[in-house]
């Protein structure tokens, strides 16, 4: 059993500490490695037929019941030692299959880890994308009312530009008038000196006209500062606009690196999706591991129980085969010798026949020797066909029944 102290301790220490708590001391150590090791050897005798074993007898054990449990552990280990390579290769399935376990069970672990670090990831993840998704949210109310007010602002400033345009007309016109009116007065000046009652008229006229024209003129220069005031507000209002269409780029930009990230967070939701698939299949695969073992056991007892009646009826089939075969031979034997006897008379007979005829009929008689040697050889050959036929057929059965049962063994 392998069972030591080393083995046995740490289990039950193990245990006690479950069932007792901090008052395992209550329990000494040397009972527990007992009771651990009467519970081992409990389940050996049970596979070994025992099932009446109790505590006596390790206690104060009698000379029949210790003389019975040894019968049983060496008929146990004779069986164990006649089936060493079904044991071996049925333990070296189980190893396997053990190992193959631990191996899932430990992948197993680091795909919980891994998938619990990918949840906080996610968790991560989706409150960073809710705040990237209400900062973008912001930024398009932003947007939409930075459009709004550029399309009213350049909704304003073409019009200022019109009213620009017009007011520019009019200065020019007035310009040019102002021209062509000093050119005039310049042409009708000498007349005007002729007469003073005429040139304080036209004095008078040409005073009016300029003040008239100084008001105009002052009206066209503040109508050409507000134009210059209009025209730096539309400089500053393009900045704007440009310094808009900027923090429109950068929107779009940010826009992009959100889709992005959009797409990462789909990735990675679509791998610890894969993720959860894998564990759920590598449980399904330890469930079938462990039905496919359980099925193993139970052929394998199949076997065992198969393999003892397969070797119970081969030897029942050999005795009879070895019968057969007495009875096959001696009847052989008597065959031999009435072929013996037959062949004897055939010769006696034919001499006789040789010694008994006359000449002239010895062509007919050669030829009805040749036919009644023909026909004996004919019978010699059919009789030993026969009965070597029937041997063969009797011999290749026997050998191919004997043949299927040492294979079954």
């Amino acid at each position: 059993m392998n069972a030591t102290h080393d083995t046995v301790g740490p289990a039950m220490r193990a245990a006690a500490e479950d069932v007792c708590g901090e008052y395992m001391d209550v329990i000494p150590s040397d009972v527990r490695n007992l009771l651990g090791f009467y519970m081992s050897l409990r389940k050996l005798l049970v596979e070994c037929g025992v099932h009446d074993f109790s505590f006596q007898d390790l206690q104060k054990p009698t000379h029949e019941r210790l003389s019975k449990i040894f019968s049983y552990i060496i008929n146990f280990v004779r069986f164990r030692e006649s089936q060493t390579g079904i044991i071996d290769e049925h333990f070296n399935k189980a190893e396997t299959t053990k190992v193959r376990i631990e191996t899932l069970y430990m992948e197993n672990q680091d795909m919980e880890a891994r998938l619990e670090e990918m949840k906080r990831n996610r968790k991560a993840m989706e409150s960073h994308v809710a705040e990237k998704v209400r900062r973008n949210q912001e930024l398009k109310q932003r947007l939409r009312a930075l459009q709004v007010s550029q399309t009213e602002v350049m909704a304003r400033y073409d019009g200022l530009q019109k009213k620009k345009d017009e007011l520019t007309g009019v200065l020019e016109d007035k310009t040019a008038t102002a021209i062509h009116l000093r050119q005039e007065s310049a042409k009708l000046r000498p007349y005007v000196l002729q007469s003073p009652a005429a040139l304080q008229a036209t004095l008078t006229d040409l005073g009016t006209t300029l003040s008239t024209e100084k008001a105009q003129i002052d009206s066209l220069d503040r109508r050409a500062r507000a134009l210059q005031t209009s025209t730096d507000t539309f400089g500053v209002v393009s900045s704007d606009v440009a310094s808009v269409s900027k923090i429109l780029e950068e929107i779009s930009t940010e826009l992009l690196k959100e889709e992005e990230e959009n797409v990462k967070n789909a990735r990675q939701r679509d791998a610890l999706s894969e993720r959860g698939n894998n564990v759920r299949e590598v449980e399904r695969e330890e469930s079938l591991l462990k039905r496919q073992l359980g099925k193993y056991n139970e052929r394998t007892e199949k076997l065992r129980e198969g393999s003892r009646e397969k070797a119970q009826a081969a030897k029942e089939r050999m005795e009879e085969l070895r019968a057969v075969h007495r009875t096959l031979t001696e009847e052989r034997s008597e065959k031999g010798r009435e072929m013996e006897r037959r062949r004897v008379r055939i010769e006696q007979t034919e001499k006789k026949v040789c010694c008994s005829v006359l000449p002239y009929r010895r062509s007919t008689l050669m030829r009805d020797r040749w036919w009644i040697s023909r026909r004996i050889s004919r019978m010699k050959y059919t009789t030993r066909m026969t009965s070597s036929s029937r041997w063969t057929r009797i011999s290749s059965c026997t050998s191919r029944r004997w043949s299927s049962r040492c294979e079954g063994l």
